[in-house]
């Protein structure tokens, strides 16, 4: 349980506002003799007599006492986190229920003053005792403002949808500032976007269809649609997204891309949004970057300890290229960030240059490309080697001349790190090979080459074990000495959503490039000798990780069959 108590104030507000100069002493004295006539909290007098603004006093208690601090303007509501407590109790309190984490038994709770164990209490006693409330700072005209809104209006998707049926929607008020809250579209949007990331989706897809809007969610790497809305919604929902991702809404002819941050869930979410012109009207996608998840310890990347003994082998060369391959949504960009997470350090300077940044990472220059600026990855590349950097990413390997400069950079002393569209790790060197990099020069700069793809996890509440006849033996390649092997299905439940999957995992192949297949490179030696002579000198090919992941019972059999080839085990 979150205890207040430990994160007593260093100094009063006031002595902290003055040492930031925020406000002068005599401003304090003046706000001090205020406070002695109405009886509120200091802040608030500083507030009202606009010495200091609402965020100002909010970052300034956060850091003065260790709480984290929320701006409301941005957050979505969690309708669930609403429902847990009393309309009356959020306002005798000034407390607004932010989000709830089921797993976690967690309630995320804006405060005022995050030092008010009663109100804690009186929530933990109208829930249960063991709940887990964390408490977050925001000021407190913020939260009386959100409070009407949020005990004011319906926040669930099915109420804000009998909401429009019954009234006219007016498509000019969703570009006005004010109280967003009185719009049920606005509500309609928001609900939607928490909903998608409560379900840990990966890409929100609108899809205007001649009669209706379908809306599907990419969970776990597969789409599910989850509404199917009349058509007569799609105008005002189009004309919000692209107000709220800083997109023209008079333009609906042209591709257009935007990107949007908002608070939902208690964390703050990033969207990229894209929009496309189709038969029926623009198609929208978008993709859900969350923070939380984007940065993975290395040790948590599911690895086996050979593959993760291999990868800080890889990371301990000073010098030389490590690529990251596989398909697009193979997790290519968090295993690269997990990777500059770990050997992230105040010693060494880390520069990136992504298309566009994804995650925004402490201590490392983050460079989105820009082509209009006529900023690509070459170009990027030139730049960054005059920033004095010891570590290079580079988003993609894309033409000849990102992958001359990639290497150059290599050879002039740097570690880079960038990813590759192949299949496997030994389809990296041919398509090098295409890309303009000499056998010679490719031998003796690479490092290493990480493969990957992503399977489902089986959940583990209604999995089961299934028979394991000849083929799966052949196909898993268990020794006929092994007699007891269990393996598991899919089933579905109402933790899964009944999909038999919850979650995603990796499936990797690392081929360090020894000085035996160095040799081979540089001989122009075929990817199927590479191949043949790396399994020789134990690599681990994808369907050999996959198999070791089915023997585990974290996935499936069929799942992986999904993912990666195994016709070459049998026969």
């Amino acid at each position: 349980m979150s205890e207040p108590a430990q994160n007593q104030p260093k100094k009063r507000i006031g002595e902290v506002l003055i040492d930031k100069g925020m406000i002068t002493e005599d401003q304090l004295k003046i706000a001090l003799q205020e406070q002695k006539v109405v009886g509120k909290r200091i802040g608030a007098v500083l507030i009202e007599l606009g010495f200091v603004t609402d965020s100002i006093i909010r970052d300034a208690l956060s850091e003065n006492t260790g709480f984290s601090s929320v701006d409301l303007a941005n957050t979505v509501m969690d309708a669930e986190a609403i429902k847990m407590v009393p309309q009356d109790v959020a306002r005798r309190f000034k407390i607004l229920p932010l989000s709830y984490d089921k797993a976690k038994h967690e309630l995320t709770l804006a405060m005022a003053d995050t030092f008010n164990i009663v109100a804690l209490d009186q929530v933990r006693a109208i829930q249960d005792t063991e709940l887990d409330i964390v408490p977050t700072l925001a000021s407190d005209s913020e939260i009386t403002r959100v409070l009407e809104e949020a005990y004011g209006f319906d926040l669930s998707i099915d109420g804000i949808l009998q909401e429009i049926e019954t009234g006219e929607v007016d498509l000019e008020s969703l570009q006005a500032d004010g109280d967003q809250y009185n719009h049920p579209m606005v509500r309609l949007v928001n609900a939607l976007l928490a909903d998608a990331v409560q379900r840990d989706a990966s890409d929100i897809h609108f899809e205007p269809e001649e009669a209706f809007l379908r809306i599907r969610y990419r969970i776990d790497g597969v789409l599910r649609q989850v509404r199917s809305l009349h058509k007569s919604y799609w105008p005002a929902m189009v004309v919000r997204l692209k107000v709220i991702s800083d997109m023209n809404i008079a333009e609906a002819r042209a591709p257009q891309d935007g990107r949007v941050s908002l608070s939902l869930l208690g964390r703050q979410i990033d969207f990229r949004v894209a929009s496309q012109p189709t038969s029926y009207g623009e198609n929208v996608v978008l993709r859900i970057l969350d923070r939380r998840k984007g940065i993975v310890p290395l040790d948590a990347l599911g690895l086996s300890d050979e593959n993760l003994h291999t990868t800080k082998l890889m990371l301990a060369k000073p010098e030389g290229v490590i690529l990251v391959t596989g398909p697009t949504g193979s997790g290519k960009t968090t295993t690269l960030y997990s990777v500059l997470n770990h050997i992230n350090t105040e010693a060494i300077n880390i520069m990136t240059m992504e298309d566009p940044v994804e995650y925004p990472m402490p201590m490392i220059r983050q460079t989105s490309i820009n082509e209009s600026a006529k900023m690509g990855f070459a170009e990027g590349i030139r730049s960054m080697m005059r920033q004095d950097p010891d570590v290079i990413l580079v988003g993609e390997i894309r033409d000849d001349i990102t992958s001359d400069m990639a290497f150059r950079a290599s050879m002039t002393g740097h570690q880079v790190f960038s990813t590759l569209h192949t299949n496997s790790a030994v389809g990296s060197i041919p398509r090098l090979q295409d890309l303009g990099v000499l056998p010679d020069i490719m031998a003796s700069n690479l490092i290493g080459i990480i493969a990957q793809r992503l399977v489902r996890r089986l959940c583990e509440s209604c999995k089961e074990a299934q028979e394991v006849g000849e083929l799966e033996r052949k196909l898993l390649a268990i020794d006929d000495a092994v007699e007891q092997v269990k393996i598991y299905k899919a089933v579905g439940c109402k933790v899964c959503d009944h999909a038999g999957y919850k979650g995603r995992t990796s499936i990797v192949e690392i081929m360090k490039i020894s000085d035996y297949l160095k040799k081979l490179i540089s001989q122009n030696t075929s990817a199927h000798e590479l191949l043949k002579a790396a399994i020789a000198t134990g690599f681990k090919t994808l369907a050999d990780d996959a198999c070791r992941r089915v023997l585990q019972g974290t996935t499936s059999l069929d799942e992986i069959t999904r993912v990666v080839d195994l016709t070459g085990r049998v026969g």
